[in-house]
């Protein structure tokens, strides 16, 4: 990718795992709500890279489109509990400014970070928590429909959806990342579910170093390490995007059989 790569939400977890693991691929263009100090700023980054404004600012989003290859976006209130007029605004509206703004600046692809929140009503009591274990071969692939658990889940489902109507209206390619449980250093101890949904931060980063370099037209994979408990599974992400995580949540695990928290 010769072009800039734009994130959003660049000063988030996500956005400096990204940075932190791939930040001398790409030359970047970074866009945040506040100003990100040095030590967020990847080498070979300055403060000429990065554009403060807020995804829902229509003129601000054309400008930080300009001659841009790809989007990362992952701007937007990250709370499971956030309330329906922020997610609204931030979380819907922004995406919808946001692939605007990329087909109007003829971006070829958009990989959107949706949410492990979008489908977490799939988890029903009669499921959990054996379908956190190994010996269960419960998964969820991406193909199912969204079963949100709470607004900030309906919003990332509104993104995916959203995501699907300028891929086949527009031809933009598209992938939405429904990522589980980003984590720095390891997973949670004695937590089966948050062991199932585990993304180490060097997957993170390269999940989306293949988002950026592979061909696809609309996609929804899951991003997870390569953990021998899963309830998602990461094939189509394999197969599509080229991704190969080296990280699993059970070289972390405490003797003995873990206390269900989940």
């Amino acid at each position: 990718m010769d072009d800039p790569v734009l994130l959003t939400g660049a000063g988030g977890r996500v956005g400096q795992a990204i940075l932190h693991g791939i930040g001398d691929t790409y030359d970047w263009r970074l866009l945040d709500r506040e100003p990100l100090s040095s030590d967020r700023l990847p080498l070979g980054v300055d403060e000429d890279d990065v554009v403060v404004a807020d995804v829902t600012d229509e003129a601000a989003m054309a400008d930080a489109m300009e001659g841009v290859g790809a989007v990362i976006h992952l701007a937007g209130d990250p709370r499971p509990e956030a309330p329906w007029n922020s997610v609204l605004s931030n979380n819907i509206d922004g995406t919808q400014t946001v692939f605007e703004a990329a087909v109007g600046a003829g971006v070829e692809k958009v990989a959107f970070a949706s949410s492990n929140h979008a489908v977490s009503a799939y988890e029903t009591e009669t499921r959990k928590p054996e379908m956190y274990r190994t010996d269960d071969d419960y998964r969820l692939d991406g193909s199912e429909l969204p079963r949100p658990g709470n607004l900030y889940g309906v919003s990332k489902a509104a993104g995916e959806t959203l995501g699907r109507y300028y891929h086949d209206t527009e031809g933009l390619s598209v992938v939405c990342v429904r990522i589980g449980n980003l984590t720095e250093g390891h997973p949670p101890r004695n937590y089966e579910r948050g062991q199932a949904m585990w993304l180490s931060h060097r997957d993170c980063a390269h999940l989306f170093d293949c988002c950026v370099r592979a061909d696809y037209d609309y996609e929804v994979v899951y991003g997870i390490s390569d953990n021998e408990r899963k309830y998602y599974s990461i094939d189509r992400a394999r197969e599509v995007l080229g991704y190969d995580p080296e990280d699993d949540s059970a070289e972390y695990t405490l003797a003995g059989d873990p206390k269900d928290e989940a």
